[in-house]
């Protein structure tokens, strides 16, 4: 054990919960997932089995945690993963991150996502995931790739970095608890390892890098305008994009997302139609991959890497990890003093990692103590606004 997982281990704090009233779990708890189950239900003409399942969910997150039917092909699973410990406790006094995961495993099985029947499949998410797509912000963004092109190789690189910084901004469920939070000005990057992360794929000869995505939309949109600059670049010989293999959280991208946001990209005309030429290009070629492992659609952290995930990332000269969810499994939802060293929350993973986020959750570890002092005289609810962004790396 190096000496930083051994700190880490050490000093592991409690996990984060939903019983501390107007916190942010709490909200997510009280207030997002009620609002995001009369969304679905009024996004969809469901028949009335399912519309009761939707009221018995509704019911039930206000009490005890009920286990999943017992045909469920995944109820052993969720035992497993934690479930035998808390099935029949309140959902505020679990640990969030699983609460909030099971809350949409339950919900995927409320409108009999993986029942045989005319709603087995029915991404319950679309409505909305489309909306975005056809947004005039997304017209507009890819509009502006084609004043790219001016660029040098190092400012393009910034900036198509920090576009995926920001692209995480954009998640439904963000803007269904702040409709106003996609129009506000980001703020700044309070942790920027931009710089150190294109030195280090610099410095040695190209490989494989992996970039876990999260949402789709402007986001997911985002992350294939690097991911092409890192293939056209020759920074990467290979990338293998890691997706849901079916909708879990609201925003998150599946294989079908990744079809949409490239017919957008090629439908889009200038710079952004080349980028969907060169990145269909590289998925008929093999240079670009999907990955959409079991793993993505459970509540465990990346400490649990199935041995077959943590060999291929052990491998990678990079793996990017976007977004606040993902950031959350890397270095654990728990109460981390902010000024916690990132390469110590993450000395346990396989190999080197960067991690593009933008904060919409309490868990934050790597900030120096000025910039900490600053922020929390501020005023702001900084850690949740999503007005402020990471890119942390741990080579």
């Amino acid at each position: 054990m190096s000496a930083d997982h051994a700190a880490a281990a050490a000093t592991t704090p409690e996990p984060i919960r939903s019983n501390i009233p107007d916190s942010f779990p709490w909200g997510v708890l009280h207030q997002r997932h009620p609002a995001l189950i009369a969304r679905v239900r009024a996004e969809f003409p469901y028949p009335p089995h399912i519309q009761q399942a939707l009221d018995d969910l509704q019911e039930e997150i206000t009490g005890t945690i009920q286990p999943l039917p017992r045909d469920a092909h995944d109820r052993a699973d969720w035992e497993r993963w934690g479930g035998a410990d808390y099935v029949g406790q309140p959902w505020p006094d679990v640990p969030f991150l699983w609460a909030e995961s099971y809350f949409y495993r339950k919900l995927l099985a409320a409108v009999d996502y993986f029942t045989p029947g005319p709603w087995q499949g029915i991404d319950l998410f679309q409505p909305q995931k489309s909306a975005e797509l056809a947004e005039e912000s997304v017209t507009a963004e890819l509009a502006e790739l084609d004043e790219l092109a001016g660029l040098s190789e190092e400012d393009r690189a910034v900036a198509l970095t920090t576009a995926a910084v920001w692209g995480n901004r954009a998640d439904l469920g963000f803007r269904l608890s702040d409709p106003e939070s996609s129009h506000q000005e980001t703020a700044d990057l309070i942790v920027n390892d931009i710089p150190a992360l294109w030195q280090h794929l610099a410095a040695g000869a190209p490989g494989t890098v992996h970039l876990v995505a999260d949402n789709t939309g402007h986001e997911l949109l985002a992350d294939l305008v690097l991911v092409d600059h890192l293939l056209r670049t020759g920074r990467a010989e290979q990338v293998e994009l890691h997706l849901k293999s079916y909708p879990y959280y609201i925003s998150d991208a599946t294989t079908a997302d990744l079809l949409a946001c490239l017919h957008r990209l090629t439908t889009a005309g200038g710079e952004a139609a080349a980028v969907g030429r060169r990145l269909r290009t590289a998925l008929t070629g093999g240079r670009l991959q999907l990955a959409a492992h079991r793993f993505w659609t459970t509540p465990l952290t990346f400490h649990d890497l199935p041995p077959e995930l943590a060999t291929r990332f052990a491998h990678a000269r990079l793996v990017i990890v976007k977004g606040d969810l993902n950031y959350r499994r890397l270095v654990g939802d728990l109460h981390w003093p902010a000024t916690t060293s990132f390469a110590a929350a993450t000395s346990y993973f396989p190999g080197p990692v960067v991690a593009l986020r933008t904060l919409k959750s309490d868990v934050v570890v790597g900030l120096n103590p000025d910039t900490l002092a600053r922020l929390d005289s501020s005023g702001e609810q900084w850690r949740i606004s999503g007005t402020h962004g990471m890119v942390q790396l741990r080579t």
